[in-house]
């Protein structure tokens, strides 16, 4: 029996892809409109997707469907709950690219920390040549050694980038839930991290317990001095309350490779505005050439293994 197999947003991994082993018919599409999808699905058993959205309306009309294979670790376009209703595994890839997200995360913090954006502009407009001395201090410079790194996620990201900071001397705590009953060994507490934190990185998946966890009420109990970094999901922030936050206090620096939308058609408050201290970058922290190439195999795997009846990394 012949698989068809179609990948909706194939646009989206620029890596090539291995073929699958079984018998299979794959089809590529660039880009796939919503209004689109059951069309380009019909008849499909496998759906591949990154970040098209795949709702349970849509699920619904699509009979012959029984695998979504997302080229992602996050699954927050897909109806997970629906998937379970009607039948339709779902497969993620995972590890992918910890060392290009962490490498990522870490670039951030540096940058934010020695204010390089900062020195860049002073540079580009001329100002070290008006010095009157041999050096331009036209901004704080901070060593990342003795810093206090406050991670939020434990997973292979989170503990990637902790060790980095490590070997750069930085004190490395875990972020507690904000409603946990008990602080576990190297964590801290919700309040006691955003108060004590030097920096907070974000490696958190985007759900219903964990979107808008900092908002306008958490940006404003962070140490003065903070700098936040968000390389996971954008709407894991409240980007208004951000932009506040970079302006009158208390945060020095936000470093973030995602946002709410993407990609911001509608616009984003992160890209209103024109700030020394804000580092914005297009969800690029996972694209290293390794992590991309890593990533389509482990995609064929992950469809290979259900094809052959042993599904592996299933969500749902």
């Amino acid at each position: 029996m012949t698989t068809r197999i179609v990948f909706l947003d194939r646009a989206s991994l620029p890596a090539a892809l291995p073929a699958p082993v079984a018998a299979h018919e794959w089809i590529d599409h660039p880009h796939t409109e919503p209004a689109d999808t059951i069309a380009r699905l019909a008849g499909a058993r496998v759906a591949v997707v990154n970040k098209h959205v795949l709702d349970a309306a849509t699920l619904a009309q699509l009979p012959d469907l029984k695998l979504v294979a997302v080229c992602a670790t996050g699954v927050n376009n897909v109806d997970i709950d629906a998937c379970r209703r009607l039948g339709i595994t779902v497969c993620n890839v995972r590890n992918y690219g910890a060392d290009s997200v962490a490498e990522h995360a870490f670039l951030l913090l540096l940058a934010l920390k020695r204010n390089l954006l900062a020195y860049r502009t002073d540079m580009l407009a001329g100002r070290w040549q008006q010095s009157s001395q041999f050096c331009l201090l036209s901004a704080p410079i901070t060593d990342l050694a003795g810093q206090r790194l406050l991670v939020a996620g434990s997973g292979d990201i989170g503990s990637n980038l902790a060790q980095k900071a490590r070997a750069f001397g930085m004190e490395v705590f875990q972020l507690e839930h904000r409603d946990a009953v008990s602080v576990r060994p190297g964590y801290l507490s919700f309040d006691e991290g955003l108060a004590s934190a030097d920096a907070l990185s974000l490696h958190l998946p985007l759900n219903d317990g964990t979107r808008g966890m900092i908002g306008a009420a958490e940006l404003a109990r962070m140490k003065p001095g903070c700098v936040l970094i968000n390389t996971a999901r954008g709407g894991l922030v409240d980007e208004a309350a951000l932009v506040a936050a970079l302006r009158d206090g208390p945060l020095a620096g936000a470093g973030f490779d995602v946002l709410s939308e993407e990609p911001p058609v509608n616009g984003n408050p992160l890209l209103d505005v024109e700030l020394p201290n804000l580092i914005v970058t297009p969800h690029v922290a996972w694209a290293s050439g390794r992590a991309m190439t890593t990533m389509a195999r482990m995609l064929v795997d992950n469809i290979d293994a259900w094809l052959a009846g042993a599904p592996r990394n299933v969500v749902a």
